[in-house]
């Protein structure tokens, strides 16, 4: 009798093991991002919670994609602190996150009369089309934006509030 009860009482433990960590996983989806951070060398972007790490994603950039944006139509992601300022969910590119710039240092920084451009957004593949067929993440393709697969960027769109911060860097 006494076995009986000690396996019944044991039997149970994988039950309770599997409850905390399907507990654990939902919560881990449920956590909104409250950092992004984009590395530009190394084409990853991270989502943060709190300093940890949520999610990880490779992006493709603009088509030339070294250094600061400077002006409309250089093919270049910008650098710096920005913010998510506003979605479109009847974005070209399947969904899109708006990126505040240019901010004022941006605009100085490209220096009249040249315009730093803008609509630098976050966002999925051209609506049409695949990865495979414009070689999304290994070819950088975009005009200056972060992209990501539809997938991602549904994942992204539910993670990411208005206001979200994103930092992108050089490296």
């Amino acid at each position: 009798m006494f076995a009986f009860r000690t396996l019944n009482r044991f039997a149970s433990l994988p039950v309770l093991v599997f409850l905390f960590l399907a507990s654990s996983a939902v919560s881990a989806v449920e956590r909104k991002a409250d950092l992004i951070v984009v590395h530009k060398q190394q084409r990853i972007m991270n989502l943060l919670s709190g300093g940890d790490l949520i999610r990880q994603y490779r992006i493709a950039l603009g088509f030339d994609p070294h250094g600061p944006k400077r002006r409309e139509g250089d093919g270049r992601t910008p650098e710096g602190a920005y913010r998510i300022d506003w979605r479109n969910p009847n974005s070209a590119f399947h969904l899109s996150l708006h990126i505040d710039y240019p901010r004022q240092a941006d605009m100085s920084a490209a220096g009249p009369p040249l315009d730093p451009g803008g609509d630098i957004m976050i966002h999925g593949l051209p609506n049409g089309f695949n990865a495979d067929q414009i070689g999304h993440p290994a070819l950088d393709w975009t005009n200056g934006c972060i992209a990501v697969s539809d997938a991602q960027i549904e994942e992204i769109w539910h993670l990411v509030d208005d206001g979200t911060a994103i930092l992108i860097l050089a490296q």
